[in-house]
């Protein structure tokens, strides 16, 4: 039987798994199936309370309704780019913020979601490595990115046919394998197909290589890999990528030989930030192929996107026409990246949040002319 006690500390439902949720009903003596409605209408009709969930008596939502909350971020500025990306700044309850970004294609919707509020790496090309490391974010703070995306485009319920998004990348603020427990949470909840139902094989995770959890990653959760590799020297790589400091190149690529599940139908993409006179060159290109040796591979060659006071160019056209041709001569697929929402500071390396920073009123355009007069 239910006790009709109220918490004062409501436990945000979102985030929790459906182990968590299971047990919690059953200390309030709900019979187990009961949380498998609720996840029904969580994840798969998108209820932001439990009033709306009809299938559970009046008594039990209200109760319900006492114990836990159903929490989302709250959205604290969105932005729409001409080619249709939208970024969104949101907010959660102690004030930090995080960027989400969702790119609309044509055969897809994928969301760029983040896995932290601000990053320790520090890579010198990204504009998120200038804002230091607030926090991790829960896997209800992951969840909940997710679930704005949706309620923003209308996408509930989550298993309507031609639905708007389709894909996740786990590619936007901070270093997902610092942040694994949570994003291992938030990854199966995602992938849960009574729920969201995003299958393992339309997300990826990329990472700067933190070679220590790569083996958990590939066993718990089977995503897709990325990884952000950007040069083939570890002189270069160093000043790119710093914690090759510590993960150098070939004991990075010694350990996606290794990764759980890559073959030829699973290849790791490695990401490469086009950087003119840095890493550009066709005997780059050349080095980049013998690396690759191996290992099951698919090169993204991503046009640098230039941000206020970044001390980088990006390439020119013609020279990463003809680094793509020599890869994908060698027998590697390297499509190159249109930028996407560069006109809003949503493109690839170019998310910051306002989290560490007083906001003023100014567009961002003159916020980034302001930081580069200070510089």
């Amino acid at each position: 039987m239910l006790e009709l006690v109220e918490d004062k500390d409501q436990e945000n439902i979102i985030g929790l798994s459906r182990e968590e949720i299971g047990d919690r009903f059953l200390s309030l003596g709900l019979q187990k199936f009961r949380s498998g409605q609720v996840w029904h209408w969580l994840y798969h009709k998108g209820a932001t309370s439990f009033e709306e969930m009809t299938t559970l008596s009046k008594k039990v939502r209200v109760q319900l309704g006492k114990i836990f909350s159903i929490k989302r971020p709250t959205v604290s500025e969105k932005q729409t780019s001409a080619d249709g990306t939208i970024k969104w700044l949101l907010q959660f309850e102690d004030g930090a913020k995080a960027e989400t970004v969702f790119i609309p294609e044509e055969d897809r919707g994928t969301l760029c979601i983040s896995s932290q509020v601000g990053c320790t790496l520090n890579c010198s090309f990204c504009h998120t490595g200038t804002q230091k490391l607030v926090r991790n974010l829960s896997s209800s703070e992951l969840v909940g990115q997710i679930l704005i995306a949706f309620d923003e485009l209308s996408a509930w319920p989550s298993a309507q046919i031609g639905r708007p998004l389709t894909n996740i990348v786990l590619m936007g603020m901070g270093e997902p394998l610092y942040n694994l427990d949570n994003v291992i949470k938030a990854l199966k909840i995602i992938m849960d197909n009574e729920g969201i139902s995003i299958s393992k094989r339309r997300i990826t995770l990329s990472t700067s290589g933190i070679i220590p959890e790569f083996n958990r990653c590939g066993l718990e959760t089977d995503v897709n890999l990325a990884i952000s590799l950007h040069a083939v020297t570890d002189d270069v790589r160093d000043i790119l990528v710093p914690i090759n400091k510590r993960y150098p190149i070939k004991e990075l690529l010694n350990a996606c030989r290794e990764y759980p599940g890559v073959s030829n139908s699973r290849r790791i993409t490695f990401e490469y930030v086009m950087l003119k006179g840095v890493n550009d060159s066709t005997s780059d290109a050349r080095a980049l192929i013998k690396l690759m040796e191996g290992i099951p591979a698919k090169i993204n060659l991503i046009p640098f996107n230039p941000w206020p006071g970044s001390p980088y160019e990006c390439s020119e056209k013609k020279q990463i026409e003809e680094f793509a041709k020599i890869v994908l001569k060698a027998g590697y697929p390297s499509p190159v990246r249109t930028p996407r929402g560069d006109d809003i500071l949503a493109a690839c390396g170019q998310l910051k949040s306002a989290s560490v920073r007083e906001r003023n009123k100014k567009s961002r355009f003159n916020e980034g002319l302001q930081e580069v007069r200070l510089s």
